[in-house]
């Protein structure tokens, strides 16, 4: 504003203010590149959104922290990714608490080169632990972290990568024992819902038996800290995943009560670009010139950026007593077909004439619309506006534990129904949505 109607260079500097596009439009602009320095994350969504549907290139400078020397080059300015257009302001999590509790300590994060995964490992660096151990089944994943995390700094040497799989009892013990843990971030879990109603012996093996083996072995060797990463998929779920992180919820709950061992879970919504999400999908098929494939028209979800729930999981860690559900407010939810729309736009191209959108149908055990909290939970707020802790009583250990052990045994046994069935006896809401398993409701 204070710098509207001077020069600079000879040019003349416009603030259009509420009239941006009526400037735009009499200015004949091809391309806007937008300086987000002092920018809310509203007014940009709004200036990008002005852009697209005047179809003008818009582009973003980084922040001045970024720039290379201390000087802006023209390979740094990028195009506009769907992350900017969020809707709203980004949750930002600025404690020292995580830097407090983490420093010194040695941290084991699962599932570490999966999205979240990898993101808390990265942020974990600048906590200082004294040893962080990097776990996860998935070899070209860990070696592309390990690569990517020496390549920012050569003293990464309190890292350690380990390839082993969460169910494998045995060596996990291994693991726990020689390296003693103090705090375990669990983020490793089989997510796709399509996939695992298809599977439901290795949502159960994984997601509820590889839970309970690593919340157990934190018992048996003192770990201080357990942070269990959730899905809003966990609340009134429809499918077997969902269901088997609810589970996995319910028996780090009840185990708290029962030890030492502070036990935190955190719940959040779809994760923004994360791996298989529908944000990769969305751009793969533009880059193939379609269709762009949408379930149903209705369809919403909360969306989240990978940076945004990380911080959580590590605000969550620091700050929990033990037996917390910390929930986000996410805003409002996102129609899966204005998301598609918007991909579209800032790929420059136009729905109907370059090309098409088709609605494939919701898949076995998918919602419509996604809840972060059952009706019968209430939230209680925390010192961060954006950060609530659900009132979730927990259940008895004994029975959770008597029908988890009973739900190996139908696994075990290769009893797919009779496995589902217990599943359901313990998550009473669980109730299947377009499933081979609905008749059991």
């Amino acid at each position: 504003i204070k710098k509207g109607n001077t020069r600079l260079h000879g040019k003349k500097i416009i603030h259009p203010g509420k009239e941006l596009p009526q400037v735009l439009q009499d200015k004949q602009i091809d391309e806007l590149i937008i300086s987000p320095q002092q920018l809310s994350q509203e007014k940009k969504s709004q200036i990008i959104e002005t852009c697209l549907d005047l179809n003008i290139s818009a582009k973003m400078v980084p922040s001045v922290e970024r720039w290379v020397g201390g000087n802006l080059s023209t390979k740094q300015i990028k195009e506009v990714k769907i992350e900017d257009l969020l809707g709203r302001k980004e949750i930002s999590v600025a404690s020292t608490s995580a830097v407090n509790e983490f420093s010194s300590k040695v941290i084991l994060v699962t599932g570490a080169a999966g999205s979240i995964g990898s993101e808390i490992s990265k942020q974990l660096i600048n906590c200082g632990p004294i040893k962080l151990l990097l776990l996860d089944q998935a070899e070209s994943g860990l070696y592309d972290l390990m690569n990517t995390l020496q390549g920012h700094r050569q003293n990464y040497k309190f890292i350690e990568s380990i390839i082993c799989d969460v169910t494998n009892e045995k060596f996990m013990e291994r693991i726990f024992r020689k390296y003693r843990p103090d705090i375990i971030f669990h983020a490793a879990a089989y997510k796709h819902v399509p996939l695992m109603e298809d599977h439901p012996f290795e949502a159960v093996r994984t997601n509820i038996l590889g839970t309970k083996c690593l919340a157990d072995l934190s018992v048996k060797y003192d770990a201080s800290r357990f942070v269990f990463v959730s899905t809003d998929k966990a609340v009134n779920p429809t499918n077997i995943m969902g269901a088997t992180k609810r589970a996995a919820e319910m028996y780090v709950q009840s185990l708290n009560l029962e030890s030492s061992t502070h036990f935190i879970t955190t719940r959040f919504g779809n994760v923004l670009g994360s791996n298989g999400s529908v944000i990769p999908l969305f751009r793969e098929q533009i880059k193939k010139g379609g269709p762009i494939t949408v379930t149903h028209p209705e369809i919403t979800r909360y969306f989240m950026t990978i940076p945004e729930a990380c911080s959580l999981v590590l605000e969550a860690g620091s700050i929990g007593s033990g037996g917390e559900i910390f929930v986000f407010d996410m805003g409002k939810s996102v129609k899966i077909i204005d998301l598609a729309h918007k991909m579209v736009a800032l790929a420059g191209l136009e729905i109907g004439r370059d090309i098409e959108i088709q609605f494939t149908g919701l898949r076995p055990g998918e919602k419509l619309y996604e809840e972060l909290l059952l009706k019968k939970e209430s939230t209680k707020p925390t010192h961060h506006p954006k950060i609530m802790i659900a009132n979730v009583d927990a259940s008895d250990l004994e029975y959770v534990d008597y029908l988890i052990l009973s739900i190996k045994d139908s696994l075990e046994k290769n009893q797919d129904i009779e496995m589902i069935r217990k599943l359901k006896s313990l998550i009473p809401e669980y109730k299947s949505a377009v499933s081979r398993f609905s008749f059991l409701d």
